[in-house]
């Protein structure tokens, strides 16, 4: 059977984050021929992740390619941020954009909450609680797939964007 995957492939597991494919594996309990993608988070230790193949296109994705990441950085400044007043409804919004997993949405998220975080440092004021939770599982979850498309570590990404960002501006 061909696969989309391969061994070795890293992959965004809607479940697991970021993960390596170590072995493409049989079941042998059914008798249905079902074969299984073991994966192995990339950033968390002692776990292990099955996915049914036939499955797969639902479970997980390719991660990006350090061309797709690159171009996503240089959209960051002009995609738009979440304007929903309603305190729920944007908390709902927002941990619906971490389950997707879509960088596009993850983005808008720490967008939004890292300007509303700027306005709120100069008044003396801080991030409610969840939305602080949501900007770190959100930039986590970015910086883990930019990290391994670009071959660095999750605690360089920021600094990365930071300064493509700002040598994209001093161009313009």
């Amino acid at each position: 059977m061909k696969h989309m995957f391969r061994v070795n492939d890293y992959v965004m597991s809607f479940s697991s984050g970021v993960c390596r494919i170590t072995a493409i594996k049989a079941d042998e309990a059914s008798s249905n021929d079902s074969e299984y993608f073991v994966l192995s988070p990339v950033y968390q230790s002692n776990l292990t992740v099955m996915v049914p193949v036939r499955s797969a296109g639902n479970l997980m994705r390719p991660i990006l390619t350090k061309e797709e990441v690159l171009v996503l950085i240089a959209s960051m400044p002009d995609l738009e941020t979440i304007a929903v007043p309603d305190c729920r409804e944007r908390t709902n919004m927002f941990k619906a954009a971490l389950k997707t997993r879509d960088n596009n949405s993850l983005i808008k998220v720490i967008k939004t909450l890292y300007l509303e975080k700027q306005s709120k440092t100069s008044s003396n004021q801080k991030l409610t609680k969840p939305d602080e939770e949501i900007m770190n599982a959100a930039e986590r979850q970015l910086n883990e797939e930019f990290a391994i498309a670009l071959e660095i570590t999750p605690e360089e990404v920021p600094s990365l964007i930071l300064s493509c960002i700002t040598s994209q501006e001093e161009q313009a």
